[in-house]
């Protein structure tokens, strides 16, 4: 566990960087993995933080603070101590994210997919996913028979229903592989103008199915895996004709995958977070990029970094999702 974060004044960060010693005091290898940078003038030089293994955190307005392009998140003073708590309480998994984050502002979307899931397969293999995994026990799934996800097709528009709903649409490897089937199939079909998934229960989708967690597969292989048989690819080529109807707990992979949609309708009992910091993780399903593309790098920092759910409310703000059904009546 590391030290509570470092505030640094802007004088006093430009002293250190000028003096060429920023990186003798500051970083997660200093035991600072947290900044907290102080003030309203944006000097360029600024920008130096940002080279460091380090989250730079500054409180205030994240569409008006002048120093915003200088952070890795920007947020109001509450949700500060939430992320100073999970930062210091997982510190390489919290700077592995906003090295990644800045990293994709300038990939494709394809590459950047394969940075993050480079950088969750070097996180599975680290201290604190261990700590993590150390702590869940044992959980063994009973099989399923019933398909993992239905197809119907009807003038034009193919519909995908995520179909666990005793497991709220945990994304396991069936379930995914399912997905990667059926959108596969349709990603190749000049028939289909409209593609919309939606899942049966109470959740859209509660993330990773805990269960095949840290289940043998060594990091290196993970990744390899993850760059042969993911969903999120298959998101990318369709986003265009694509709409995500969403409800109940969205979380984790439910939100990343989610947010590749050109269109995300949610209910009104919609909640949204990003549990995978507090587990030494980050997202893993193509958050980084989805999230990043679609809201930005510092409310996508703030989901993961707080792991706070939002409500629907909140996300229609942000612009996580673009439209919210009134209640039923």
């Amino acid at each position: 566990m590391s030290a509570p974060a470092r505030r640094l004044t802007v004088d006093e960060a430009l002293a250190l960087i000028g003096g060429g010693v920023v990186d003798l005091e500051i970083g997660i290898m200093r035991d600072v993995p947290l900044v907290v940078l102080e003030g309203e003038r944006a000097d360029p030089r600024l920008t130096a933080l940002r080279w460091l293994p380090v989250v730079v955190a500054v409180e205030g307005d994240p569409e008006r603070h002048p120093l915003r392009m200088m952070a890795d998140v920007v947020v109001t003073a509450d949700r500060l101590g939430e992320i100073e708590t999970r930062v210091t309480a997982n510190p390489q998994a919290a700077v592995t994210l906003v090295q990644v984050l800045r990293a994709t502002r300038a990939l494709s979307m394809r590459d950047g997919l394969a940075l993050e899931s480079m950088a969750f397969a070097t996180l599975q293999g680290g201290d604190e996913f261990a700590t993590w995994l150390a702590g869940q026990g044992r959980r063994v799934r009973r099989p399923d028979p019933s398909p993992a996800v239905l197809v119907e097709r009807h003038e034009g528009t193919a519909r995908l229903t995520m179909n666990r709903p005793r497991l709220r649409n945990a994304l396991s490897v069936q379930l995914r592989d399912a997905l990667v089937d059926a959108l596969r199939a349709v990603t190749v079909d000049p028939d289909v103008a409209n593609v919309v998934v939606a899942a049966n229960g109470p959740a859209f989708c509660i993330g990773g199915d805990l269960a095949e967690f840290g289940s043998g597969v060594d990091p290196a292989t993970a990744h390899q895996i993850r760059q042969s048989a993911n969903v999120a690819p298959y998101l990318v080529e369709i986003a265009d004709r694509l709409t995500m109807e969403v409800h109940g707990p969205t979380v984790g992979a439910g939100v990343e995958l989610a947010a590749f949609a050109a269109t995300v309708r949610a209910r009104p009992d919609a909640t949204f977070s990003l549990p995978e910091v507090s587990m030494g993780l980050i997202p893993g399903a193509g958050g980084t990029v989805s999230l990043g593309h679609r809201i930005g790098v510092w409310r996508t920092a703030e989901l993961a970094l707080t792991g706070r759910p939002i409500d629907a409310a909140t996300a229609l703000a942000w612009g996580l999702v673009d439209e919210v059904s009134p209640p039923a009546t």
